[in-house]
């Protein structure tokens, strides 16, 4: 299992593709905003905590249909679905090895970029736990749409339709969670939820990833 994790973070990190897209497009939604809807420091500190969250999911997605594809193009897939590994064990693997090339990257950049959109001080904490928290959720139910779409030709897009839906329960409330403390109101409900969510993907993703894999490798 590490070694297919260690494979995974190697292809990622040589091809570029998960760490250097995810986070030059997260910057590029960032510097936007400002010229989208002025530079007031007050509206940006009001709408910096969604931004960053908005940013860094559409990142993710980015990077998501090279989970599988690969692997399903070179015939490495098929290797693994035969190897003595449990297929649950493989996806697991897999949507790790994306959270350390995509979601870790974004959660440490997250507060440097807040700068840049005002946010206030309350809030560099709270966006780097929401995002750290919540960022593996993404990857995880990413994983699970990739597997839902290996094989397909421009999977990509369906792959985007398929997920970004699931995604909103960990966009409101990881958003909502650094925006309550900024506000200066307690966070904890909000938190609690976004960790609730994380661990229930992490619980069940990797059974229904490894249930859709089987049924399109057959």
């Amino acid at each position: 299992m590490i070694a297919l994790m260690k494979r995974d973070l190697q292809l990622a990190l040589r091809s570029g593709g998960g760490f250097g897209l995810s986070l030059a497009f997260f910057l590029i939604v960032v510097m936007f905003v400002p010229f989208g809807v002025g530079p007031e420091s007050g509206v940006l500190a009001r709408i910096a905590p969604g931004i960053l969250w908005i940013g860094a999911l559409l990142s993710c997605l980015l990077s998501l249909d090279r989970i599988f594809q690969l692997d399903y193009e070179d015939g490495s897939l098929d290797l693994l679905t035969t190897a003595p590994l449990p297929m649950e064990g493989i996806v697991a693997m897999k949507a790790l090895a994306h959270w350390l090339t995509t979601g870790l990257p974004l959660t440490l950049a997250a507060p440097v970029l807040g700068f840049l959109l005002s946010l206030p001080s309350e809030g560099y904490l709270w966006i780097f736990l929401s995002l750290a928290v919540g960022t593996p959720a993404l990857s995880f139910l990413g994983t699970f749409g990739a597997a839902i779409t290996v094989g397909l030709k421009r999977g990509g897009l369906l792959l985007s339709l398929l997920v970004l839906p699931l995604y909103i329960p960990t966009l409101i409330f990881g958003a909502q969670s650094v925006t309550l403390v900024v506000e200066g109101q307690t966070n904890t409900s909000a938190f609690l939820i976004l960790a609730a969510i994380s661990l229930f993907t992490f619980a069940l993703i990797p059974f229904a990833a490894a249930r859709a894999l089987r049924v399109n490798l057959r």
